[in-house]
């Protein structure tokens, strides 16, 4: 069965968690109605908008920050980019005044205990990360959305074919296993890394390739010593923990070379 072709980005994405499937997908599918409403001219009708979560994303909402997701993203922030130390302040702002500002544009009231609604006993039947936005407008109409957090952050619409944000391509070295990947680099006598840069050239340019990856790695580097620095307990109100920062010190004593800080301390930390 052919297998449609996704980038490297469509497999390592940036985003605030912990959950590609129950934070960054939830964001992205408030995004995704935010935009619609600005395509077809409706974001300044918007007047009453509810959010319910079904199944899974009520279950477990509140431990992965499906909630926040969900509100940042109808306020059109970008997990990408966002300060997270700017998230906490902004939903507490959003809860305290009941207000709600769609894409930085259109307020409406949003009571969040009433218009957030996490309906743990009901399940749609496509997928268990479902999410319907029902929002009305001033002319009178009233709309209804669903969306599916399908995994890794990729999300769609109800009565839309389940897929990734990749176009149909046709790669240079098709490769649906690993077996498939060693062939490529017998037959070509190219490492790894090249067959993958050959095949990411058919989406852009070995540039573009190449600093989006360090982008990544970036964010990752930054976000290990953001862990390894903070010594709190996890969001969600289950006062987990957190163990990096206590590890950290541990294994730091416990070696002659302790000049980890030094290394990354003029790289700001995202995550």
């Amino acid at each position: 069965m052919p297998h449609e072709a996704i980038s490297v980005f469509d497999m390592f994405k940036i985003g605030v968690g912990p959950s590609s499937s129950h934070t960054l997908g939830p964001w992205r599918a408030a995004q995704r109605v935010v935009q619609g409403l600005m395509q077809r001219n409706q974001l300044a009708l918007l007047t009453k908008l509810q959010v319910l979560l079904y199944g899974s994303l009520a279950k477990t909402g509140k431990g992965h920050g499906t909630d926040v997701a969900i509100l940042l993203g109808l306020c059109n922030e970008d997990p990408e980019t966002i300060d997270v130390n700017s998230i906490n302040p902004k939903v507490e702002q959003i809860k305290q005044s009941g207000k709600l500002v769609l894409a930085g544009q259109q307020e409406i009231d949003f009571v969040y205990a009433d218009d957030l609604l996490f309906l743990a006993n009901e399940f749609l039947s496509f997928h268990p990360n479902a999410v319907t936005f029902l929002y009305s407008l001033s002319t009178g109409e009233q709309y209804s959305e669903t969306w599916y957090s399908i995994g890794g952050g990729f999300v769609v619409q109800e009565g839309e074919a389940a897929g990734t944000t990749a176009t149909n391509v046709t790669l240079p070295f098709p490769i649906n296993t690993a077996e498939e990947l060693r062939h490529w680099c017998m037959k070509t006598g190219m490492p790894v890394w090249e067959v993958v840069q050959e095949n990411e050239s058919t989406w852009r340019s070995e540039a573009d390739t190449r600093t989006g990856v360090l982008r990544i790695w970036h964010t990752m580097r930054d976000c290990v010593y953001r862990g390894c620095h903070t010594a709190s307990y996890l969001p969600g109100g289950l006062q987990v923990k957190r163990r990096a920062a206590d590890l950290n010190k541990k294994l730091l004593a416990q070696q002659p070379y302790t000049d980890f800080d030094s290394l990354v301390a003029s790289h700001s930390c995202r995550r």
